[in-house]
């Protein structure tokens, strides 16, 4: 039957307007749905407001730690048009024109699946049919089960990456990237920050070590960490909000700061009426190409429940759009950097030590003290620290988790990820000549404390 266009995207995410534009390269009738603002959560109210508003008080701490440098002052209604500036004063006019002048169809409205074979959608009071649909509408954030908390100011990533006036007191409920980030950005502009986090330790997906020294961080930036505590009950004192905590403490705030995860995007879909269903995360299941149908139907981002990060979504985005375009591509999900932005910088890649330990890794690991092994940090900073951690499988010889707290670390953290997704051998690793002086010669050295001895050595 013909179609209205080859393709349908709904959601214009940085996910879907890869998709988008990759599919209209390849010579498709693109269609692209969304129902708020073109460039999605990353562009508006998450990645982009929070690094822009990170980098003011990072700068700013690293100048105190500079040789010879005086300590500049912040200037919040100077951060504060700049933060708006880079999310575009939350406009896409510009975005919408672009696009309509290369020549999708962009429509703007919540999408509802109404048919397949072909595909049938309905937006705006629109009807549209492609062969083909792309599911890109994201995720959104979780609400804890706390009582009263709809009777109190709450805010989401988007109130708080959009915020007009610093809060004198915050509550941040999350010890994950949001929490970190958004906890010492607000600890360091003057709020009085109290993190709550269910988990004994923060950032739970990564090793205990990196939590440990993350944790130190916050402390000594003056926030009020409660590990293994919740909030059970949140309730209006006069001007202020009381948290109770399951401990039988309480803490008044001026604001509570959700960071406690978040959960696929999938209300309003019409899935049911296409047969679809989500699984238990609630997210849609797709194959090695990121399929949901073998008719047409496919899904990236954070709807998948893979890998919740922009970069993700972008890399599953070409996966779609090439296997549409006829050169198929399998999605491979080895060694994904993961970084929270905070001061010093927090990075990740491949496998802990208990997720190595489960899949039956002979594991060799070492720890580095970057002050005390290499010469940048001295030159970048008068009272360094730094921390770097490599996990290596002895019977393969090769790479197989890397993690580190440092400065710039979410640019170097590349090179392990690198390392791990191509299986490059320690050997190699051995014999490279990094850049003197910089942080990726911790590489180097930490590489050659792994205790590698009970490994047979590759072939020469």
């Amino acid at each position: 039957m013909p179609t209205d266009f080859d393709a349908i995207v709904i959601g214009a995410g940085p996910g879907g307007e890869v998709a988008a534009s990759r599919l209209l390269g390849g010579g498709l009738r693109v269609a692209l749905v969304e129902r708020e603002l073109i460039g999605g959560e990353c562009a508006y109210w998450a990645c982009i407001p929070s690094k822009t508003l990170l980098r003011p008080p990072e700068a700013r701490a690293e100048a105190a730690g500079a040789a010879g440098l005086s300590t500049p002052e912040l200037d919040w209604p100077a951060l504060r048009d700049y933060r708006d500036y880079m999310i575009r004063h939350l406009d896409d006019a510009a975005q919408i024109d672009g696009y309509r002048k290369q020549g999708v169809t962009v429509v703007k409205g919540t999408a509802r699946l109404t048919g397949r074979g072909p595909w049938r959608i309905e937006a705006d009071g629109q009807q549209l049919s492609a062969e083909h649909v792309v599911i890109a509408t994201g995720s959104q954030p979780l609400r804890p089960p706390v009582d009263g908390l709809d009777q109190v100011e709450v805010w989401t990533n988007r109130e708080a990456t959009t915020l007009r006036e610093i809060p004198a007191r915050a509550v941040m409920i999350g010890g994950g990237a949001v929490g970190v980030e958004l906890g010492q950005f607000l600890a360091r502009m003057g709020t009085r920050v109290t993190l709550l986090q269910r988990s004994p330790r923060l950032l739970t997906r990564e090793e205990p070590r990196l939590s440990e020294l993350v944790a130190d961080r916050l402390r000594t930036d003056g926030i009020d960490l409660r590990l293994g505590r919740q909030a059970t009950t949140a309730r209006r004192d006069g001007a202020d909000t009381v948290v109770e905590l399951d401990d039988g403490s309480s803490v008044r705030t001026d604001v509570i700061v959700l960071g406690a995860g978040r959960r696929p995007h999938t209300d309003g879909l019409g899935l049911d009426a296409v047969g679809i269903q989500t699984n238990h995360r609630g997210a849609l299941n797709i194959d090695e190409h990121c399929r949901v149908t073998s008719d047409g139907l496919w899904a990236l981002g954070d709807v998948t429940g893979t890998a919740l990060f922009t970069h993700v979504a972008m890399y599953q985005a070409r996966v779609v759009a090439d296997t549409i375009l006829g050169k198929p591509r399998r999605a491979d999900y080895t060694a994904i950097p993961r970084v929270v932005f905070a001061q010093p910088e927090i990075a990740a890649v491949g496998l802990t030590t208990a997720q190595a330990h489960e899949r039956g890794n002979n594991l060799a690991t070492s720890e580095l003290d970057l002050a005390d092994s290499i010469a940048r940090p001295w030159t970048y900073e008068t009272k360094p620290a730094g921390t770097l951690g490599l996990l290596a499988d002895r019977d393969r010889r090769v790479l197989v988790g890397a993690w580190t707290t440092a400065p710039l670390a979410g640019e170097w953290i590349h090179q392990a990820a690198l390392a791990i997704r191509a299986q490059i051998p320690i050997d190699t690793l051995l014999d490279g000549i990094a850049q003197f002086p910089t942080y990726s010669e911790a590489y180097l050295a930490a590489a050659e404390r792994l205790d590698l001895k009970t490994a047979t050595p590759l072939p020469q």
